[in-house]
């Protein structure tokens, strides 16, 4: 059993072949970082997480908009997070995502999402900076 450094508590080992197998859908993605978070590898695609890998699961970030579309299917959960359910993030057996185009399915979605919300940061109108006080004169 591996141990989290951060907790003490053991953790359960990340599945590798599909960790790996995330790894290649991703590759070529704008900013893809790999972070650990969540008990298991988290991929960061310009600066968002886009999908998790963890001990039999991966959690995909999704278009809120769509997400009660998506839960419908019988292959995923809503992420709940100290008891609260999280909107846009789905839980996916690893057992359900055995198959290519399973896997394809999720990361494509959360590929999708992650193109649109970039978009719309494009599209938002920048801040203005916070005004400065001169405390020179004083």
């Amino acid at each position: 059993m591996v141990r989290d450094p951060r907790s003490g508590r053991n953790a359960l080992p990340v599945e590798e072949a599909l960790l790996e197998r995330v790894r290649e859908l991703l590759r070529g993605a704008p900013k893809l970082e790999e972070k650990r978070m969540f008990g298991g590898i988290g991929f960061m695609v310009r600066g968002k997480l886009c999908v998790s890998v963890g001990p039999g699961r991966v959690m995909c970030r999704i278009d809120p908009e769509t997400h009660d579309a998506v839960v419908a299917r019988k292959t995923c959960s809503t992420v709940v997070m100290r008891g609260r359910p999280m909107r846009g993030y789905v839980r996916v057996k690893s057992a359900d995502v055995k198959g290519k185009r399973e896997l394809d399915y999720w990361v494509k979605i959360s590929l999708d999402y992650n193109a649109k919300i970039a978009r719309a940061r494009v599209k938002a109108k920048p801040r203005r900076p916070a005004a400065t006080v001169d405390r020179s004169s004083r």
